[in-house]
C-alpha cells in the first residue's frame, strides 16, 4: 500500500524522530529554531488570533491570561504576544511543555510579557492556575485516546474562556504539497521526515470531533488545518502571579 492510499486512515503506529529522547540535540535545536517559520505559513494562527482570540480578549475589558499548552519551542505563543501587543492589549502569556528539550529552546524566544514553565496540564492544575483562554498547536496527533480525553479535559478545567486547539487536517494533497514545499528548511533538521509522519498521524475534522465528542466543535480554520473549540469551566479570578518560571 502506498503512503498515499494509506492517508485513508491515521497511522497512529508512526512516532515522530523529535520525541525520541535520545534524538540528535543539534537537529532537534535546529528543528524547534525553523518552527517559527513553518508555523508562520502553514499553522493559520493569524487568521485564528484576529477572528476568535482577539474579539475574546478585548471584550474582557481588563488584562487577560492565556495559555499555550505543550508549546514546544514556543514560537506560537511568542507570536500571538506581538499580535496583542500591537493591538494595545494587555495579557500576561505563559507557555508550559514538560518537555525540558522544549523549554531550552523556547526560552530561546523569551519576551516581555511571556514565560515559560515546565509543567503539564496536571501540574497547572494542581497548582490552583486559571487563564482566559487556553490553546495548543500540534499536540493533539501526538496523543493515543486516553492522552488526548485527559488533554481535552484538563484544558477545560484550566480555561475561564475558550479553549482553542489547533492541529493539521490529514490529506493527500497537505502531504504532497509539505514533501515538497518544505525541503529549503529541512536541511539539518528533522522538518521533513517528521512533518510528514505528523500529517499521517493526524485527524481529519469529522474524526477529531468524533474522538472529541460533547462539547467541543471541529471547523477547519483554513486549508489543511483543523481547530478544536469548546468553553471552559475553570471557576474563580485568575491566579495571581501567574506559573513560574521553572
Amino acid at each position: 500500500m502506498s503512503v498515499l492510499t494509506g492517508l485513508a486512515r491515521r497511522d497512529t503506529a508512526l512516532t515522530e524522530l523529535m520525541d525520541d529522547p535520545h534524538c540528535d540535540p543539534r537537529a532537534l535545536a535546529a528543528t524547534y529554531r525553523r518552527f517559527g517559520t513553518v508555523n508562520r505559513l502553514v499553522s493559520a494562527w493569524g487568521h485564528v488570533y484576529r477572528t476568535r482570540v482577539r474579539p475574546e480578549l478585548r471584550a474582557l475589558g481588563r488584562p487577560a491570561r492565556v495559555l499555550d499548552l505543550g508549546c514546544g519551542g514556543g514560537d506560537v505563543v511568542v507570536r500571538l504576544a506581538g499580535l496583542a501587543r500591537r493591538d494595545g492589549l494587555d495579557v500576561e502569556w505563559v507557555g508550559a511543555d514538560p518537555d525540558p528539550r522544549a523549554l531550552d529552546a523556547a526560552r530561546e524566544r523569551s519576551r516581555p510579557g511571556v514565560r515559560f514553565t515546565a509543567q503539564g496540564s496536571r501540574d497547572l492544575i494542581a497548582a490552583g492556575e486559571t487563564f482566559d483562554l487556553v490553546l495548543s498547536n500540534h499536540v493533539l496527533h501526538h496523543l493515543d485516546a486516553a492522552e488526548l480525553r485527559t488533554f481535552a479535559g484538563d484544558s477545560l478545567e484550566l480555561a475561564r474562556g475558550s479553549v482553542l486547539h489547533a492541529d493539521i487536517a490529514r490529506g493527500r494533497l497537505a502531504y504532497g504539497l509539505y514533501a515538497v514545499g518544505i525541503a529549503p528548511l529541512a536541511t539539518g533538521t528533522f522538518l521533513r521526515i517528521d512533518g510528514l509522519r505528523s500529517i499521517r498521524r493526524s485527524y481529519r475534522a469529522p474524526e477529531l470531533a468524533a474522538a472529541l465528542g460533547s462539547p467541543w466543535q471541529v471547523s477547519t480554520p483554513a486549508p489543511f488545518r483543523v481547530l478544536a473549540v469548546a468553553r471552559g469551566h475553570a471557576a474563580g479570578a485568575p491566579a495571581a502571579g501567574g506559573a513560574r518560571d521553572a
